[in-house]
């Protein structure tokens, strides 16, 4: 599912002046996109944060919208490499929709279609570094006026440039069936769309778990619904001894392929 994703940009976009160029953050490639002059980048989250210190070297910048944090430990530090097994294990096992702290982490998060509607701590980047950059902060972007933009607090930005950092939706417009709650994602029971059989669906935002949508996570989704499928009882939960004979099944291929590489390995060797 997370392929089949739109960029998210503010409606009042489109009365912002034609002589302001503005890009999605999925279209910015480096500063040589943009005129002359200063630039708005909306959205204060890891694109945002790190897009806004780039252009802050050869245009004025203002980084706009709220500070999302930060991690505790920048990447690749020895701290941060103590720290990150546990905050997997926590993401993977522990801030679940079957949790209470799960539940309320993703009431926090807001997840609407299965998207987040809210940035996650910076990672590599710093509020120091933003400071040292010379980058204003400002509110949030609220609308447009006079072919400007408006920031929360009234203030309209001159500005030539808006990279809109406002992440993305996902596009469910090629699913003609009514699967679909009021905030635009389906209903699902853990990747299983019960209302229609053989539906299924996967890397979405808190499917499962907080890890659902990244690469270390979604396998355990899609090994859920493997079991279902494989237990010829779509959309319903599979009996114990149909997920028994899948795992060995399963097993079975791994040890068969570790054995034919073996033989293979012999016959170079002789």
């Amino acid at each position: 599912m997370g392929l089949r994703c739109a960029p998210r940009i503010p409606t009042f976009a489109a009365e912002l002046d034609p002589g302001i160029l503005q890009l999605h953050s999925s279209q910015y490639r480096d500063p040589a996109q943009l005129q002359e002059g200063g630039v708005l980048v909306v959205g204060a989250a890891n694109s945002g944060a790190e897009i806004a210190l780039e252009v802050s070297r050869t245009n004025p910048t203002w980084l706009s919208g709220r500070h999302p944090g930060q991690e505790p430990f920048r990447p690749g530090t020895r701290p941060f490499r103590l720290f990150v097994p546990v905050v997997w294990f926590m993401a993977n096992h522990v801030l679940t929709v079957k949790t209470p702290i799960g539940r309320a982490v993703r009431q926090r998060f807001q997840v609407e279609g299965g998207r987040h509607s809210r940035g996650l701590p910076l990672a590599r980047i710093r509020h120091k570094d933003l400071t040292a950059a010379g980058i204003q902060r400002v509110p949030r972007t609220a609308g447009a006026r006079g072919g400007r933009p408006v920031l929360d607090d009234g203030r309209i930005l001159e500005v030539a440039n808006v990279i809109w950092c406002t992440g993305f939706v996902p596009d469910f417009d090629w699913i003609d069936l009514p699967v679909f709650a009021e905030d635009g994602g389906p209903v699902h029971d853990r990747g299983i769309v019960g209302s229609e059989p053989g539906l299924y669906v996967v890397g979405l935002v808190f499917s499962y778990a907080l890890a659902s949508s990244l690469v270390g996570g979604v396998g355990r989704d899609a090994e859920h619904i493997a079991g279902h499928i494989a237990s010829r009882q779509p959309n319903s939960r599979p009996t114990e001894p149909a997920l028994a004979e899948a795992q060995q099944q399963g097993l079975a291929g791994a040890r068969d392929a570790t054995a034919v590489r073996g033989r293979a390995r012999t016959r170079d060797r002789g």
